[in-house]
């Protein structure tokens, strides 16, 4: 992730929020991963497949990451830039990671963190939620 610009990070970001132009705007652009990786975030397994299928192997364990995985933290502390663990981690409100975040003055990963954690507060409710059995 921290290859990215950081105007693309803000797109992603309105993206995982859920709006839909902005989704678009990814896919028709040159930025089919990070569309895909906003929709896995969000819950959609066909997305994260897609990330595993297209050489977004990376991006898909950040999303197994997410879900608390420990298998992918240990993969992407070995294999990736600490950004995308300390983001995973984040999303998560680990507070090493958040600590990281702001101690390398990555605002950017903070707010994307944020969000995933909203996402996730949602995903985890109706999963969960009272009328589930």
């Amino acid at each position: 992730m921290e290859k990215y610009d950081v105007k693309i990070l803000l797109l992603l970001l309105k993206s995982i929020e859920g709006d839909p132009d902005i989704f678009e705007w990814l896919m028709r652009n040159g930025y089919p991963e990070l569309a895909a990786f906003s929709n896995a975030v969000r819950g959609d397994e066909e997305a994260l497949m897609w990330l595993f299928r297209n050489n977004y192997q990376w991006l898909g364990i950040i999303v197994n990451s997410i879900d608390g995985m420990d298998k992918a933290d240990k993969w992407l502390a070995k294999a990736c830039h600490p950004v995308n663990l300390m983001l995973a981690q984040a999303s998560r409100r680990v507070p090493e990671a958040i600590a990281w975040l702001e101690h390398h003055d990555l605002g950017i990963f903070l707010m994307l963190a944020d969000a995933i954690h909203e996402v996730s507060d949602v995903l985890d409710a109706q999963r969960n939620g009272p009328y589930v059995k």
